[in-house]
């Protein structure tokens, strides 16, 4: 698949998660995708494999939060298979505390899926208003 149309399934997936929609992003992952945060906080670590992303991050990681998660691309730029994605996202948590951080991804398309997917946020911020995973 050409860069053009994996920047635009990526764009198509941050038009959902603006709505609070996060299925057609989780839709993206390959099956057996590396996610690794960056940093040396709990969160931080590679995760491998669309199960192992569920179940490890985006479980944890959601059912802190009281209301949908929501993101807003600020900006897209694309080289070869690699279409990075600059956004700001978050949601209230369910101990009253506003999760809103800025993110930066690189994400490595294979076959119009995401096989790797490595995120640069703020780990300070995670770290003193999410718990652990």
């Amino acid at each position: 698949m050409n860069t053009l149309a994996n920047r635009t399934l990526l764009e198509q997936a941050f038009a959902a998660l603006e709505k609070g929609d996060g299925k057609p992003f989780f839709d993206l992952l390959a099956d057996d995708v590396r996610w690794t945060i960056s940093g040396t906080i709990a969160w931080s670590g590679t995760y491998r494999g669309k199960a192992a992303v569920q179940s490890q991050l985006l479980k944890p990681l959601f059912s802190q939060f009281a209301e949908k998660y929501k993101a807003k691309a600020a900006r897209f730029v694309t080289e070869g298979d690699v279409v990075v994605v600059e956004f700001q996202g978050g949601a209230k948590t369910k101990t009253g505390r506003l999760y809103e951080n800025r993110y930066c991804w690189i994400c490595k398309f294979d076959r119009d899926r995401i096989a790797e997917l490595t995120e640069y946020t703020d780990t300070h911020h995670v770290e003193t208003t999410l718990s652990h995973p």
